[in-house]
């Protein structure tokens, strides 16, 4: 089930949601779990992509390219 991170606008509380896709889609006003708010919204977040290497069990992050310039993968 995805996890969705929002934060409150009354007192800036950062907390997660769980919900399906369907929930979701059907509109979300989570309540915060601090002050009980119902001004809340979703924070903009990036997801991990972990991508198999091929060698047994050996998990990788994906990498840049060797030409990458600045701002790519963080650096």
């Amino acid at each position: 089930m995805p996890v969705y991170d929002y934060q409150c606008q009354h007192c800036q509380t950062a907390f997660e949601v769980r919900a399906t896709f369907k929930e979701k889609e059907a509109g979300l006003k989570p309540e915060c779990p601090q002050c009980h708010s119902k001004k809340t919204h979703q924070l903009l977040t990036s997801g991990l992509f972990l991508r198999h290497s091929g060698d047994g069990d050996v998990l990788e992050l994906p990498t840049c390219g060797p030409n990458a310039g600045p701002g790519c993968c963080g650096g």
